[in-house]
């Protein structure tokens, strides 16, 4: 037994609530066991206790052992003077026993099989810790479960973005273009690419969005990729073109060494992810109204699939010629990242600071219609029984093994909780 345990037990009632007595032989019975507290203080906060024939609405306060309440210097601390009721889990002494406050040992009543699972969960060297007792959890409890992981995942994400759009001075047009540069670099370039973004104003390249080459040479100049020498007509065009823009709008190229080029396939370089970037701003109009009440999937495909200028067909680098020529055109797999990973959550957002809740039913049901995404941890998951059905379970998926299994976070997940109160015997 340990303490975050046994607050679990006591929050989430894990024990037999029959014959419930005080160390002092009063009957108890608990009306509402309280809001844990992650903070100082009490650990339950607004408890609601018979004892006797008198109701109480207070704090308690959990130990494993009675004489941890003036270990911890409780008796000293004003914070513990509205205690209702002192519940340990052993009762090793009574001589630590505070004055006025009644005490329930629950040992006798917890039953051992929760210990027990509970146990087994945390202790397993298995990567997902419930994976022999899954298909035992109830459908209904997964699908509830899915639904408060994607909204946690979107949470977490929306706080950094609501940051950035402070930062944009509430422009979501700006957002929306930092956050798809973002997503453009994937995993291992989405800093650099959020940086480029950062260091190139929007309003620069509306001016010069209709021409591709005055385009390209904005973004890669304010890459650093135009610093160098390279004995490339193209790439002279575009430095040449740079130095008078640069001048013109008084721009500062960002440090080209951030860019990351290592274990990436040659069609995710970063200098073929900006050649497609750019095409995306050169051939888009009004991108954010459009995206923001999008509901069509075939529509985002045909916003988003687009292929780098004709120089890319033979290039991966600058300077560096393929005689095989590849059509570097963002692909299907491509387009569905950024609709799950930047569309559908802006719009969430954005539905969410205007109150209008039919457009974050869009975002979710984007999520629906996309198939799910395909990776090592969806893989386990489906290893191991459980059914993904479209972009959204991938996603919840993904929050729940990065945020609870892989740190055996098993007491605040709804399928360990489930895991460790069922009976053995059902």
């Amino acid at each position: 037994m340990n303490e975050s345990l046994f607050q679990s037990i006591w929050q989430f009632s894990l024990y037999r609530p029959q014959q419930l007595f005080t160390t002092d032989g009063e009957a108890v019975t608990i009306i509402n066991p309280g809001k844990r507290n992650t903070n100082a203080g009490p650990d339950f906060f607004e408890a609601k206790v018979r004892i006797g024939n008198v109701i109480l609405v207070g704090n308690i306060e959990l130990h494993i052992h009675p004489g941890e309440w003036t270990r911890h210097s409780h008796h000293k601390n004003p914070a513990y003077q509205n205690i209702i009721l002192h519940v340990v889990y052993y009762n090793s002494t009574i001589a630590a026993i505070p004055e006025n406050v009644p005490m329930l040992v629950m040992e006798p009543h917890i039953p051992s099989y929760i210990i027990k699972q509970y146990t087994e969960l945390v202790q397993t060297n298995l990567t997902l810790p419930c994976a022999n007792a899954l298909q035992n959890v109830n459908e209904l409890v997964r699908e509830a479960w899915i639904n408060r992981l994607l909204a946690e995942r979107w949470e977490q994400k929306l706080l950094e973005w609501k940051q950035l759009l402070t930062k944009s001075a509430g422009d979501w047009r700006t957002l929306l273009y930092w956050r798809i540069a973002a997503n453009f670099g994937f995993k291992i370039n989405a800093d650099p690419f959020l940086m480029l973004a950062q260091y190139t104003p929007i309003n620069v390249l509306a001016k010069h969005r209709e021409n591709l080459m005055q385009t390209e040479a904005i973004l890669f100049g304010q890459a650093g990729f135009l610093e160098s020498e390279t004995s490339d007509d193209y790439f002279e065009m575009l430095r040449k073109e740079y130095c008078y823009l640069r001048q013109k709008y008084q721009l500062q190229a960002m440090p080209n060494h951030l860019w990351k080029f290592l274990r990436l396939r040659p069609a995710n370089f970063p200098t073929v992810r900006i050649a497609q970037f750019a095409a995306l701003i050169h051939r888009s109009v009004h991108l954010f109204s459009q995206i923001v009440a999008a509901t069509d999937i075939p529509l985002l495909h045909e916003l988003f699939s687009v292929q780098a200028s004709e120089y890319w067909d033979h290039h991966y680098r600058f300077g560096e010629h393929h005689e095989k020529k590849k059509i570097k055109h963002l692909g299907t797999s491509s387009v569905e990242n950024l609709i799950i990973n930047t569309i559908a959550p802006i719009q969430f957002l954005y539905a969410s600071e205007q109150g209008q809740e039919e457009l974050k039913e869009n975002a979710l049901q984007l999520l629906e219609s996309i198939t799910p995404e395909k990776n090592h941890l969806t893989e386990l998951w489906q290893q191991h029984g459980w059914q993904i059905k479209n972009a959204m379970h991938s996603q919840a998926l993904l929050q729940l093994y990065n945020g609870y299994c892989s740190s055996k976070r098993c007491l605040e997940c709804s399928i360990g909780l489930n895991i460790i109160r069922s009976r053995p015997d059902k």
